[in-house]
């Protein structure tokens, strides 16, 4: 079936254009024009690129570490497409052997069914700083071994992201995960600045929720956020939610990174349209209270975000331009993961994932509809207001 959007606006990922047509065939943007044999329908508002969030540990109640299934990878995609988001890379928190194991086979089987939002994994840890692991468990926190090397690098799991900390992973670990085209990114982190920098001299590409559990930027040792900050080829991933970072902290990193190194990212536990206001993770008894999630503990213990959540913050809030939001909330990301061939813009041969979206008059932005691969998750009388 051949279809033609035809929104008030557009925004290529690039650009914004007025009543630019938008085709879409076989799950595929074919032409930013009208086709011929299409159905033509009139959307109000914008279109934009589907939201890409590369840090996503769960959603609709459910956690992936606790049920690493292809059902519960169903619930998360479908849950965060409500909120704009349509691929995501599930995200393996530190846990033993066997559950990363499960959270590649659900995402290889996931990938072979070619389930619409996923578009591979993110495992952050285990090879992480005991001083800064959070909320991960400290009792599977290891070196790598060789069997865990080999997961990182199979070829069945999409986009495969890794966290490690400079300090408990090699340079020669990760420039061989590079080399296999694996990503890696620093974080959960005690190390030096110079140990950091290393990592990045190897093929570390990231940063994991820039500022929170890594060493911190001080007047005599510039630590972790301090190379962050101040490399420009790297990519900082932020979790813009008002309780992870300062706003000032947030402002001051925009200034800092060249433009497009910095990335939102959810951080998302179970929470998005979830019932439960508590949730039991391992050792800790996480609660839901003004959006903030927190360990019994004392931690934070993960994010009560959505996608569009972190956007509007970052409008309204680090008073950032409603394309350059969409752009570290898609583009941006989708170079990140090497992707941006596919997803993260709206340009023939990419995917047909996009989403309607309106302004109030605060200047928040609202979610009428998500496509995913050219199909409309929830279409309402508000979505489109006229038919040929």
């Amino acid at each position: 079936m051949k279809l033609t959007l035809i929104a008030d606006q557009l925004f290529d990922g690039e650009q914004l254009h007025e009543l630019r047509p938008l085709s879409i065939e076989d799950g595929y943007i074919s032409a930013l024009d009208t086709v011929s044999g299409a159905e033509e329908i009139r959307i109000k508002g914008l279109l934009a690129p589907g939201f890409i969030d590369y840090q996503v540990n769960g959603g609709g109640g459910l956690l992936f570490n606790q049920t690493p299934t292809v059902t519960t990878l169903q619930r998360m995609v479908q849950t965060h497409a409500r909120y704009g988001t349509t691929s995501i890379l599930p995200t393996v928190i530190s846990s033993d052997y066997e559950i990363a194991l499960q959270g590649a086979t659900a995402v290889s089987q996931a990938l072979n069914s070619r389930m619409p939002g996923i578009i591979g994994i993110h495992f952050e840890g285990p090879h992480l700083s005991d001083v800064k692991r959070g909320i991960h468990n400290l009792s599977v926190l290891r070196p790598a071994a060789d069997h865990e090397l080999a997961l990182y690098r199979r070829k069945d799991l999409g986009t495969v992201l890794v966290t490690v900390a400079p300090e408990t992973f090699t340079t020669e670990q990760i420039t061989a995960l590079v080399n296999q085209q694996v990503l890696v990114s620093l974080g959960h982190s005690n190390a030096t600045a110079d140990q950091t920098q290393a990592a990045l001299n190897a093929g570390a590409t990231g940063f994991t929720h820039l500022f929170n559990a890594m060493s911190p930027l001080t007047s005599r040792e510039p630590g972790m956020v301090g190379i962050a900050l101040t490399d420009p080829q790297s990519w900082c991933g932020l979790i813009a939610d008002g309780h992870h970072v300062h706003p000032l902290c947030a402002k001051l990193a925009l200034q800092l990174k060249p433009r497009g190194k910095m990335l939102l990212v959810t951080d998302a536990m179970w929470t998005p349209d979830a019932p439960q206001q508590e949730f039991r993770f391992e050792d800790h008894v996480i609660t839901l209270h003004n959006k903030r999630l927190q360990s019994s503990t004392g931690q934070l213990a993960g994010a009560a975000i959505s996608m569009l959540d972190a956007i509007n913050y970052t409008i309204n809030v680090l008073k950032v331009q409603v394309p350059e939001a969409l752009r570290m909330a898609s583009l941006y990301p989708a170079q990140f993961l090497g992707r941006s061939a596919e997803i993260g813009q709206l340009k023939p041969g990419c995917r047909a994932d996009l989403v309607q979206l309106s302004s109030s008059m605060d200047g928040t932005l609202n979610l009428h509809n998500t496509w995913l691969r050219g199909r409309s998750l929830f279409p309402t009388q508000e979505t489109s207001y006229e038919q040929n």
